[in-house]
């Protein structure tokens, strides 16, 4: 089962997680296998992070909830909430099979909160900038809970023009880069 995590930073919380950096990344390397993509969201400078994104494939909600939560930035108070959805891989892909590679352009991450009638379940025609694309699930993948993209795009305002925002309450729009060691 796939499941998108979604950490978000605590305000005033960078200096505790460059201290942490080795930690986490060595936190991620035991899922190096298991994950579809992962990345630093970040401020519109792209100077300093605003939270982390892992798309992971693990065995039930449980697995995700403790991968969430056992994050050594987590522990440390780095964090102010984290969003853990099962996601469906509709690209069947990593970022890292992403055609586009590593670097050029702007990438966001793009989240749509779902609000009523499912949308958006496959990726548009254009897949040229999509890294990863897919529905957000409840636990047991029947409910539908919204969309969630990593896109190379012109500016958010693009990004965001992937979803149809009218049927989300929300849509919400990062910047993202690609993670791991450098």
């Amino acid at each position: 089962m796939e499941f998108l995590c979604y950490h978000r930073d605590r305000p005033g919380s960078g200096s505790l997680r460059d201290e942490l950096l080795q930690e986490h990344w060595s936190y991620m390397d035991r899922y190096a296998k298991e994950l579809i993509a992962r990345g630093p969201t970040l401020t519109d400078d792209g100077d300093t992070a605003t939270g982390s994104v892992h798309i992971v494939d693990l065995p039930g909600p449980a697995a995700a909830r403790a991968f969430a939560f056992d994050e050594p930035n987590y522990q440390a108070g780095v964090y102010r909430d984290v969003l853990v959805r099962r996601w469906s891989n509709t690209l069947s892909r990593t970022m890292w099979d992403f055609p586009g590679g590593r670097t050029g352009g702007n990438r966001y991450l793009v989240i749509g909160l779902g609000a009523g009638e499912p949308a958006d379940l496959t990726p548009p025609p254009d897949q040229d900038g999509l890294i990863a694309y897919g529905p957000l699930l409840s636990d047991d993948g029947t409910g539908w809970l919204g969309t969630a993209a990593l896109v190379r795009a012109r500016d958010p305002d693009t990004a965001r023009g992937l979803l149809t925002s009218d049927r989300y309450a929300a849509v919400e729009v990062h910047n993202w880069q690609f993670g791991g060691r450098r």
